[in-house]
């Protein structure tokens, strides 16, 4: 599946609601959720020490940070790839030879629309 086809597929899941803000909040919303839920599965797997693996539920979290992306991308009119396209050129022009520790403290973020 390529990503246009899924963010086409995730409208067809996703509730309507009366108004884009609110629609746009509930996702972002549930971003940090399911963001929360993938931290906890990792914890539980490598963290508990109790032959725990959440890597299953990881992987299902992932999916719906996933879908709440492509949701928001929807209601703004972004595709996807352009998106994530946009992310890597970003960070390459950020770290243009990889990153390194050594370099770290050398990146300074001015905001966000760097």
């Amino acid at each position: 599946m390529d990503l246009k086809e899924y963010q086409k597929l995730c409208k067809k899941t996703a509730k309507k609601y009366h108004s884009k803000e609110k629609e746009v909040m509930i996702w972002g919303l549930g971003i940090a959720g399911e963001a929360g839920d993938v931290a906890g599965c990792i914890k539980k797997t490598h963290g508990h020490g109790r032959g725990s693996d959440e890597k299953k539920g990881t992987r299902e979290n992932l999916g719906d940070t996933l879908w709440y992306i492509a949701m928001i991308c929807n209601a703004y009119g972004w595709d996807l790839e352009e998106v994530m396209e946009g992310n890597v050129r970003k960070l390459q022009k950020r770290h243009p030879k990889g990153f390194h520790i050594k370099n770290y403290g050398k990146v300074t973020r001015r905001d966000w629309n760097e």
